[in-house]
């Protein structure tokens, strides 16, 4: 529902200049610095950026790789020039001595450092912050990170292999790779992944929350306050009557239970359980009285 309403009101024609210049600042804020996770904490946000953006530039440069969209050719007759090619059209050239052809070669040891940061800090945080460990579980919490680290280690260890140590292991090393890489790739996919639609659905979410600041607010069918746009509630209502949830009321002043605030559902509920405790001991349901 958010994923559906957050598109139709990013493309509503008399707002969508402005969604757009607004969808770049948040692009940039929530989904490149993750300035939502820094706003808990310096660890946490460190840790979540720097595991994010290695993971991202590791990608960024595998995938490609892996399927031909990007590959190098040498530029000339001799070997001491590239030529980038990006879905068969040459790009840039480079020396493969160069500064640039360094920092290219090596994209994925600088992925790697910055997820062993990452997942060192987040470490930290698990075995010392007593939030975390109040909640935290080893195959959700502790195994996504040791993978990462596994694959970001063996990784290391070939490019120790091939420059500093003239192949030395080098193939027993590529298969320890593969097998932590394979393994990860299994593994993340039932949650670390889903982030792949989250995130930007997130961006969705907050357009779906701008749109219902400025629309017409719920009020309270009880005290009579604004307390959530009225979109919000009446696709909440449609959603839990489409998981199966059923909260309509017989009451006189409303015809569903989510059009009362917050406050006044706990209002009642003390108003219920003040009237089962004082009524009189025949009238009382034990279980009730039990329950309250």
């Amino acid at each position: 529902m958010y994923w559906k309403r957050g598109w139709q009101v990013f493309l509503r024609p008399q707002a969508l200049p402005r969604n757009v210049v607004l969808w770049f600042k948040r692009l940039v804020s929530v989904f490149l610095a993750n300035s939502f996770i820094w706003k808990r904490s310096v660890l946490r946000g460190a840790a979540h950026w720097l595991i994010m953006w290695g993971c991202l530039i590791a990608s960024g440069i595998t995938f490609p790789l892996v399927f031909g969209w990007i590959h190098f050719e040498f530029a000339n007759d001799g070997f001491d020039d590239y030529t980038a090619s990006v879905f068969g059209f040459p790009l840039f050239s480079f020396g493969i001595d160069s500064f640039l052809g360094y920092l290219i070669f090596h994209g994925l040891v600088w992925a790697s450092f910055l997820v062993i940061a990452g997942v060192m800090l987040a470490m930290r945080r698990r075995m010392r912050s007593r939030d975390a460990l109040v909640l935290q579980r080893f195959g959700e919490d502790f195994l996504p990170l040791i993978l990462l680290f596994a694959v970001s280690v063996t990784g290391l260890m070939l490019v120790v292999s091939y420059e500093w140590l003239n192949g030395y292991a080098y193939e027993f090393l590529s298969i320890t790779h593969a097998v932590t890489v394979i393994g990860t790739l299994l593994w993340l996919p039932f949650g670390k992944f889903f982030h792949l639609f989250q995130r930007p659905a997130q961006l969705g979410v907050l357009f779906y929350k701008d749109a219902g600041a400025r629309g017409e607010q719920a009020r309270c069918a009880r005290c009579e306050e604004p307390f959530a746009s009225s979109m919000h509630i009446e696709d909440l209502i449609e959603v839990e009557r489409q998981l199966g949830y059923r909260y309509e009321m017989n009451g006189s002043f409303t015809d569903h239970y989510q059009r009362i605030c917050p406050r006044c559902r706990r209002v009642s509920l003390a108003i219920a359980q003040g009237r089962l405790w004082t009524a009189p001991a025949a009238h009382r349901n034990p279980t009730d009285v039990t329950h309250g």
